[in-house]
């Protein structure tokens, strides 16, 4: 699956001095904030979202009609306290660790818009500097620790386990459901954003990603 991808691959982050060992995944990254429910892109507009310092991220809430705001996490939560952001993205498992109920986060939408991936990695010289041995020993940990983190993140995706959706909701958190027409709705909305990185990615490796994360 995406171990596939990211192997096929791998000697593009080697190139910049970064040794990959193993692909693992977080979930989906999912929206709240602390001003209403959202439902379709319209709910999106004018709202400050938080988001990582990544141009595909500021491009698709742009899109959105919302005012993406780019900071390091430990600046997002005392900004979301104050109310000079409203809202962020972010795995259930970060909304719920962080406990961001506690700071505002009282709409949460599932809305899936984007894999999380995690990837486990070591700085090229760091990695040339161990023997052969150890080198094999943190690789298999590693890989390890990446399919025992896939399986972990699968069930919650997948309601084999609906604890932690349960936790947020008795925390006071409203969480929204889309349907697919409400979901076809955002596709739409982002649908030339999504069109412009592909064709930076590679038409190709996005397919291929999809089919691979549709498998999930």
């Amino acid at each position: 699956a995406l171990n596939g991808i990211y192997r096929k691959d791998g000697t593009q982050p080697a190139e910049r001095d970064v040794v990959p060992l193993a692909w693992g995944e977080n979930g989906f990254r999912e929206i709240s904030n602390s001003k209403h429910p959202i439902h379709t892109p319209k709910d999106l507009v004018g709202l400050k979202i938080r988001v990582v310092g990544s141009p595909l991220f500021l491009a698709t809430f742009n899109a959105l009609g919302a005012n993406p705001t780019q900071m390091s996490w430990a600046d997002a939560l005392p900004a979301m306290a104050t109310g000079a952001v409203d809202g962020q993205e972010n795995p259930l498992a970060v909304f719920n660790a962080a406990k961001l109920h506690t700071v505002g986060q009282k709409y949460l939408t599932l809305w899936g818009y984007v894999a999380d991936p995690l990837i486990f990695a070591v700085n090229k010289t760091v990695w040339n500097s161990w023997t052969p041995q150890d080198r094999q020993l943190v690789l298999e940990a590693a890989q390890q620790a990446a399919r025992e983190e896939i399986a972990r993140a699968r069930a919650v995706i997948t309601a084999e386990d609906d604890s932690l959706l349960k936790e947020i909701a008795a925390n006071g958190v409203e969480i929204v459901h889309l349907t697919p027409a409400e979901r076809d709705a955002f596709r739409q909305a982002t649908a030339g954003v999504y069109k412009e990185w592909a064709d930076k990615i590679g038409a190709d490796l996005v397919k291929q990603a999809e089919e691979d994360i549709g498998k999930r």
